[in-house]
């Protein structure tokens, strides 16, 4: 490892065409912003939440899934999926969740295949959250975790959403704890400085990664 800030194992193994980086990470982390970080330079990222959205829209058959498993309260007079009634419905639950993610995991997990399929660059960054959690490492080459202090996962979360303490540390506990996600990490960026600060790291692993798909 040549930096406590951006650590770096050797090379897992390579797909021939495109190098498919899984990036997760606890909630509160920085995901997005590491995502996006990539993306400016230029690498193609397939965000897993984005892809969730897009399946549950009005027409899409996972609404009608959900509808026809959890009830019409499922969504909204619109006809919007209500989030805040699913998530209360499978966060205390695990059989309702697990109904859910029954649902919705196989479609994300196709169109991550699908999209896949398409990229032609060197490497590509596919962000999943619950990447451990719903066992699907098999769909990455290698394991890019976003670290960060747990009190700056409580403030982060805290600004973007509005909960409480109480709640955000709910959601961490239900997560894969911080020692086993680093454990199953192939690349480790610590995201506890500033912008600058992470946007250096993130150009780091860029060259890292254009150096291993290079050369194989």
């Amino acid at each position: 490892m040549t930096d406590s800030n951006a650590e770096i194992k050797l090379p897992g193994k390579c797909n021939k065409q495109t190098l498919v980086v899984g990036l997760t990470g606890g909630i509160g982390s920085g995901k997005t912003t590491v995502a996006n970080g990539f993306s400016a330079l230029g690498v193609p990222v397939i965000d897993a939440d984005l892809l969730a959205r897009e399946l549950v829209e009005p027409g899409q058959t996972a609404l009608d899934e959900i509808i026809s498993t959890f009830g019409t309260e499922a969504v909204t007079a619109d006809g919007q999926l209500d989030r805040d009634y699913m998530r209360q419905r499978i966060f205390s639950d695990p059989d309702q969740k697990s109904r859910l993610e029954a649902i919705l995991h196989p479609k994300i997990r196709q169109r991550i295949r699908t999209l896949l399929a398409d990229i032609r660059t060197p490497y590509c960054i596919v962000v999943i959250p619950l990447l451990l959690e719903t066992r699907q490492t098999d769909l990455v080459d290698r394991i890019l975790v976003i670290d960060s202090p747990e009190k700056e996962q409580l403030k982060r979360v805290a600004a973007r959403d509005g909960l409480s303490d109480n709640a955000i540390m709910a959601i961490i506990k239900s997560q894969t704890d911080r020692n086993t996600r680093l454990a199953a990490a192939d690349d480790i960026i610590v995201n506890d400085r500033d912008v600058n600060e992470l946007n250096g790291r993130i150009l780091k692993l860029h060259r890292h990664y254009m150096g291993i798909t290079h050369d194989h």
